[in-house]
């Protein structure tokens, strides 16, 4: 059993933290001394007509199901007892050194052998397919203390982690905590056991660790955006410009900070900026549609019938074309935001006194600077660009849900 994490102090007041620069955190706060930068409104001016958007995308972004259904090996990687050995001895050295979760790095959880796979795996998850599932994670073995130090650490190889919610979670749990779906203007879905439909995370990767498994459904489904948006072009270019026009409204849910907006006004797909942009896809139709409480109010303008077509469209385009994969204990899924959309189906879990289906999650950032790509976003070489961050809300890894 290992041993307990140091438990992070109480958080500091904002109204009692100095203003600072978000990559000149006070490391008493945030440990690397780097604070999620959080959501917000693209660059208008650096967003790009429909009429510049490619007609066909081409290239590794761009996979067709079939290529992979029958093919595991492809996007699979079965860890070797060598791997195992490597994350278990880093891990183990972590927690000795009494560190708090949220400060591990690549400085001190040293895998020398299996970074090498780590760093092409971040290549092939930024600029290739954009997923892969790691298996035999040995999750029941460790329990969830060091599975979620061993997870982190692994993460640092492919980005760095920022915020999931306006209370600082860097370390996720995806699990049904008995909230009410249906209030989606107050309620993350991933707290329920709803369907979740197809949808990006505020963040450049996403990982998801299974710890458990649910009694039916919670399985995956994901999509290559860019073949999404070819067969849009082809079948529906309507649907396709409307995607690309920045009058959507997204929903923060109350996680803001002082003086922001509670939405954001946005596209669904954008090009980078520079030259040879590629295209960019943020979505969650939770967030278009749990907005009604500000329309009525008429302080943001409805969903057109337009709007309401393509998002129908968006859906049921990814459906047809989507992956579909079951992630079992000790599952490791990493994926990328940028050209992956992802979904998962309603689940009901055991009944107790069997765990409730649980995933940790992990956003992950990878900046401009750092070979990610080149977003029209203020923060874009930010270190932590992206997440949600609320004032000045410190970093918590909680070990499960709360």
């Amino acid at each position: 059993m290992a041993p307990a994490l140091t438990t992070e102090t109480a958080p500091t007041a904002p109204h009692d933290l100095p203003s600072f620069a978000n990559h000149k955190a006070p490391k008493n706060i945030y440990p690397d001394g780097i604070k999620t930068s959080g959501q917000h409104p693209p660059l208008y001016h650096q967003l790009r007509p429909y009429s510049d958007f490619p007609k066909e995308i081409t290239g590794p972004t761009v996979w067709n199901r079939d290529d992979y259904t029958h093919n595991p090996e492809r996007w699979t990687h079965v860890f070797s007892g060598e791997e195992i050995e490597e994350i278990s001895s880093a891990a183990d050295k972590f927690i000795a050194s009494k560190t708090p979760l949220t400060g591990i790095s690549q400085a001190n959880f040293q895998l020398p052998k299996f970074s090498t796979f780590l760093e092409s795996l971040r290549q092939e998850l930024l600029n290739g397919k954009g997923f892969i599932l790691f298996k035999g994670f040995p999750t029941q073995e460790w329990g969830n203390s060091k599975s979620a130090v061993a997870y982190m650490g692994l993460g640092t190889y492919l980005g760095y982690f920022v915020s999931q919610n306006g209370r600082g979670h860097v370390l996720g749990h995806v699990k049904d905590l008995g909230e009410d779906s249906t209030q989606i203007d107050k309620v993350r879905i991933y707290r329920t056991n709803a369907r979740q439909f197809f949808h990006a995370d505020d963040s450049d990767l996403v990982g998801l660790l299974c710890v458990a498994k649910a009694l039916e459904g919670g399985e995956s489904d994901i999509v290559s955006s860019h073949h999404v948006w070819n067969i849009l072009q082809k079948e529906h270019p309507d649907v396709a410009e409307t995607l690309s026009k920045p009058n959507w409204y997204f929903d923060r849910k109350g996680e803001t900070s002082k003086g922001e907006e509670e939405w954001i006004r946005a596209a669904v797909f954008y090009l980078e900026t520079g030259d040879n942009p590629r295209v960019y896809s943020k979505w969650d139709p939770y967030y278009i549609r749990s907005l009604t409480r500000f329309s009525s109010a008429g302080l943001i303008p409805p969903l057109s019938p337009e709007q309401e077509h393509a998002a129908q469209v968006l859906e049921d385009t990814c459906v047809r074309l989507s992956l579909h994969m079951i992630l079992d204990i000790g599952d490791i899924q990493f994926l990328s935001n940028e050209h992956v959309l992802h979904a998962r189906t309603a689940y009901k879990d055991y009944p107790p006194p069997a765990p409730r289906r649980h995933l940790m999650r992990l956003w992950l950032s990878t900046p401009e600077g750092e070979g990610g790509w080149k977003l029209p976003f203020h923060d874009n070489k930010e270190k932590k660009r992206g997440g949600i961050q609320v004032n000045d809300t410190p970093p918590v890894a909680p070990e499960d849900a709360e």
